[in-house]
């Protein structure tokens, strides 16, 4: 009896765009693998989260929930389900600071789908957006995957759908026996396993500051879990002499004042980094690392000031780092 020979192993490279950014998936599979099958499933995947959560697409399932008459119920698709329901615990947890009822307001300051150039509203305009229903407004049945519409709610999951997406191309490789990989989708990261050579992902952390030359090189070694980064350096704009943060304050219905220039944050999985991320950002820094060493999540902020940038770590995440 001759022994079978497993197939040498290869780093397949595999990448697109979705959600108004891009993809990568770093898979390692056997050599000679169908990579073009196993890439139509990950977009495939993709494709479904964009056509149940995406606010550009006016069929989406979450646009539909926003049009909605007031007083109706609708049974969300598993993958939102998933999403909304996190979605509703984080925004308890952190007080409100994510609050997945935000569109109105992300469209108010000319950001998201359906809203003009960037640029701070009339006080009055404001206003009426700031009386629409939030999060506390939206009741969810967990037995049926049921969320009402209030009446008026409008969802925007921006910032906790691409950290599931990276967890579901996560599962659909593992569902496929492929179990060492290191996803990205719009920056969020997440991995599991090791490369062919049995070290683990590698990942540089983001700074997000201009100035930030002073500061050390930081490295997180992703074998089973995510990193996702926020920050006012990807998206902001200026009106009047004033520099406004992409990043909405749901609770004061204005753009964060003085934003971290990044705020990172490793999680089990990418969905919860995603959302703490911007969770965290939006507390502002101080608040948000006092927030963040009392509920032990491992954090990162990196700080404009006066001499250039500075960086100031929970102790989880400063002992995750890679050395």
């Amino acid at each position: 009896m001759v022994a079978a020979v497993a197939s040498p192993l290869e780093l397949a490279r595999l990448g697109g765009q979705t959600m108004g950014t891009t993809w990568s998936a770093r898979v390692v599979v056997a050599a000679g693998a169908d990579l073009h099958r196993l890439h139509d499933a990950l977009q495939a995947q993709l494709d479904r989260v964009v056509a149940q959560m995406s606010t550009w697409e006016a069929g989406s399932d979450l646009s539909r929930f926003n049009r909605a008459a007031a007083g109706t119920w609708h049974t969300l698709p598993a993958e939102f389900a998933t999403v909304m329901e996190a979605a509703l615990r984080i925004a308890r947890a952190s007080d409100g600071a994510f609050d997945p009822a935000c569109g109105a307001l992300v469209q108010a300051w000319g950001f998201g789908a359906g809203a003009g150039l960037p640029g701070r509203p009339a006080d009055h305009a404001l206003q009426q957006v700031r009386q629409r229903p939030g999060w506390r407004d939206l009741e969810w049945r967990a037995q049926g995957a049921q969320l009402l519409q209030p009446g008026g709610a409008q969802l925007d999951l921006s910032a906790i759908a691409k950290g599931y997406a990276v967890d579901l191309l996560l599962d659909t490789l593992h569902a496929r026996g492929l179990r060492d990989a290191l996803v990205e989708v719009g920056g969020e990261l997440a991995g599991r396993g090791r490369k062919p050579d049995g070290t683990p992902w590698r990942v540089l952390v983001e700074t997000g500051a201009d100035e930030d030359g002073g500061l050390p090189p930081r490295v997180l070694a992703l074998k089973a879990c995510a990193v996702a980064t926020s920050g006012d350096r990807w998206h902001r704009f200026e009106q009047d002499g004033t520099r406004y943060s992409h990043t909405l304050d749901p609770r004061h219905g204005r753009p964060v004042e003085q934003a971290a220039a990044a705020v990172s944050v490793l999680a089990a999985t990418a969905m919860e980094a995603d959302a703490w991320a911007t969770a965290l950002t939006v507390m502002g820094w101080e608040a948000g690392l006092a927030f963040a060493r009392a509920h032990g999540l491992a954090a990162r902020f990196v700080v404009r000031g006066a001499q250039g940038a500075s960086e100031h770590m929970t102790p989880q995440f400063e002992a995750a780092l890679a050395a």
